[in-house]
């Protein structure tokens, strides 16, 4: 199951998810912090001016919760310091949740936004859907989410295609930035070379490094743009196995996640060692506040925790592959 299967399909175990309330500790007691005055550091976004914190928060995280959950968690990361926040249409209720938690903090957080409709007509109606549910007149960050295929950059650039409505949405000041996620390199590559585009969202993690060459060429190549780049999946593992597709103990991760907690912490420590701006965790509670940890006492990985990690990703399956457009 990809992304797109698990996301259409819903989170059908996502009726329990809402005992997060129920189970959800303050951060502290989740794990053991440290410092919690010790803000999460923030990084230069590419060319944009802005200045985002290293650690994303993804809409998935108050996915399918109650609205207390999200005020509760949103009003906890912002204490933290993080500032840019991620949320898509596809993600069910998430914009829902996300957008009345924000209304407090709307006025110093990043907020990046992504679509899967690739028509100008329909990008126009997902825009105003997703203003109208997050509660404010304009997102920091618009993009195509989930690119896969050449063929969609080729209806994006097309007549009637969803580039003219970001164009128009960034002229009448409803986006600022226009940026792209993409689960193929080639793509990736081909849709650099079509737009000036400021951000790149793109999965950075050591097993597609090590045993797929997933990447590297891509962050290479925005580096040289001037991009922003953000990353996904730095607590990625593999795919799950046609028995755990129905049983594992993760049902906001398509993908198998890394051993928690030492696996997942050195890897998103090694994704955010790379040159990008900053990542996002996954949408999984526990995961999440693992990331908060991890950014909010961030130190390079070393040349020996990057050798015991690569180690340890030897004959595992990655989840993307080149040769996928």
């Amino acid at each position: 199951m990809d992304r797109r299967d698990f996301l259409k399909k819903g989170t059908t175990a996502a009726a329990g998810l809402t005992a997060a309330d129920k189970i959800l500790t303050p951060l502290a007691q989740a794990s053991d912090l440290g410092d919690k005055a010790m803000p999460i550091p923030r990084r230069k976004l590419g060319k944009t001016g802005e200045e985002i914190s290293i650690l994303g928060f993804g809409g998935i995280v108050v996915m399918n919760n109650s609205q207390s959950f999200a005020n509760n968690i949103v009003a906890e990361a912002v204490d933290h310091g993080i500032n840019y926040f991620d949320v898509a249409p596809s993600y069910e209720d998430a914009q829902a949740r996300l957008g009345p938690a924000l209304a407090p903090y709307r006025k110093n957080v990043f907020l990046a936004c992504k679509e899967e409709e690739w028509t100008k007509d329909g990008c126009a109606k997902l825009l105003e859907e997703s203003l109208r549910l997050l509660r404010t007149d304009h997102v920091d960050l618009y993009q195509f989410h989930g690119l896969t295929k050449m063929a969609e950059l080729d209806q994006i650039f097309g007549p009637n295609g969803a580039m003219e409505t970001f164009e128009a949405a960034r002229k009448a000041g409803k986006v600022r930035f226009i940026g792209f996620s993409a689960h193929s390199v080639e793509v990736a590559l081909a849709a650099m070379d079509r737009f000036n585009f400021d951000t790149i969202l793109f999965p950075v993690n050591f097993v597609l490094f090590s045993q797929a060459n997933f990447g590297p060429q891509v962050i290479a190549k925005a580096q040289e743009k001037e991009m922003g780049i953000l990353a996904l999946k730095g607590m990625a593992r593999s795919t799950w196995s046609e028995a755990e597709k129905s049983g594992h103990p993760h049902p906001k991760c398509w993908y198998e996640p890394a051993d928690f907690p030492h696996q997942a912490a050195l890897g998103f420590r090694w994704t955010l060692s790379r040159p990008i701006t900053a990542a996002i965790p996954p949408g999984d509670e526990r995961y999440f506040r693992l990331g908060m940890e991890v950014a909010q006492q961030f130190k390079p990985v070393t040349e020996q925790e990057s050798a015991k990690l690569m180690a340890s990703a030897a004959g595992v399956n990655p989840i993307f592959h080149l040769g996928t457009a």
